[in-house]
Formats: C-alpha cells, structure tokens, sequence
C-alpha cells in the first residue's frame, strides 16, 4: 500500500519547508506565554477547561507540525522550535497533557507516559460512546494523524506506538474500532506516522499479520500488547 504524499514528507523530514527563524508562535503557546486563536485561551486553560468537553473538541485542539491545518490563523510548526520545546521538560509535559485530553475525547486514557501503554476510559467515562462517535465522525482520523505526527516531532513515538497497538489489539480481540474507515486511516497514515523505520515496519508487519488472519486464527491480544510495550521499555526494541 503507498505511503500518503503528506506522510512521506513528514518521513522525509519536510525537505522543502524551510525554518523561519522569527516565527515563534507554537513555542510561546506551549510556553504559556501567548493565547490561540480564535479561542483567545492559554494551553494551561485548554487543559483545564476542556478536559471531558467533548462537544468543544470535537471541533477544537490542533496539534503543532510543519503542515497547515484547518485553523488559518494558526503558525506551522518551526525546526527552531522542536529544538527548544523538546529541550523543555515544563512544554514537553503539556504536550503529553494535550494528548491525555485527546486519548479521553476517543474513550481511551494513558496509563503510563512513560511506555506509552493506552488502556480504555475508566467510568465515569463512557468509552463505548467515545469509540462510537470516533467510528462515525471520520473527520477525526485526519486529527489523529496530527497528533501522531507531533509526537513523533517531540521525540515521543513510544506515544505513537502505545496508541497504535492499542487500537490493534482492541480491533484485533474484541472486535472495537474496526470499522473500514478507521482501518484505513490506521494502515495507510497513522502507522506510517513513525520515524523509527525498524518500529515502524515491527508494526505495519503485524498489521498486516491481523488483517490477512482468517477466522480469527491470529488474534493480538491485549496481553500481547502489553507484553510489546513492556520489551519496548525494558530493550528499545518492540517484541512480543
């Protein structure tokens, strides 16, 4: 299957976005140091106020990466600035917060930050109503990618891999997530979504590996899962 255009440009490091040294805008905000627009909100006040507001987010939070998005009035992300927000533990941690906030609008929390191990929303949380509306509102796919791509710019894939084989594990096993659509936003974009080529192959092979399995004769469990992203915290290498 091709690897998407925008994909492959963000594997390839955007070869033809050039830094602009003066633009600082996703720097400052992570910084708690300028509002977004048009929200006119702090990222410590996103955090704050729309934690479990489903219906603001459904619409809101972007996530920073050298692309435009659907908000104008935001700035791409610059180079200058992945050097700096990834020197700062204070910004790395409210980019990790922003992805908490994301993982409980689609019915999933971050067990550990550390691994990067994603189980489902404990109650109060609905996550059976978050997995239906992530099924049926398909505009979230692309956010998804987004945010795949940002964490991987941050140096955080092991995000990027706890989430993937967590949506695997449940499509795989309980048969959840497993619509047409998300399955092909998972195999063509968002498990493409790493700089890692030896985790990103490890998990496009398993992929493929559930998705060619007939009658159920390889299931990748949540205990399999686990069991990867354990190796991965304990070798650097992913591995059941």
């Amino acid at each position: 299957m091709s690897i998407p255009r925008d994909v492959q440009e963000f594997l390839d490091e955007y070869p033809d976005v050039s830094d602009d040294p003066l633009s600082k805008a996703n720097l400052e905000f992570y910084s708690n140091n300028l509002r977004c627009r048009p929200d006119n909100r702090t990222i410590e006040e996103i955090h704050a106020d729309w934690f479990g507001d489903y219906g603001k987010l459904e619409s809101k939070h972007g996530f920073p990466i050298r692309e435009y998005g659907m908000n104008y009035e935001s700035q791409p992300l610059q180079t200058h600035e992945i050097r700096e927000m990834m020197a700062d533990p204070v910004v790395i941690g409210r980019i990790i917060q922003s992805y908490r906030l994301m993982l409980d609008f689609y019915g999933m929390r971050l067990v550990s930050a550390e691994t990067g191990l994603v189980d489902r929303a404990l109650p109060p949380r609905n996550y059976a109503a978050r997995y239906q509306n992530l099924v049926r509102s398909s505009h979230n796919n692309l956010r998804i990618s987004r945010i795949l791509k940002c964490t991987s710019e941050m140096g955080l894939e092991r995000l990027n891999a706890g989430f993937l084989l967590h949506v695997l594990s449940e499509q795989s096993e309980l048969n959840e997530l497993n619509s047409r659509g998300i399955r092909s936003s998972m195999d063509r974009w968002w498990a493409n979504c790493i700089r890692n080529e030896e985790e990103r192959t490890w998990i496009m092979n398993l992929i493929k590996r559930v998705r060619s399995s007939e009658e159920g004769d390889y299931v990748f469990t949540r205990q399999e899962y686990e069991k990867a992203i354990q190796n991965r915290s304990a070798t650097g290498r992913l591995g059941i």
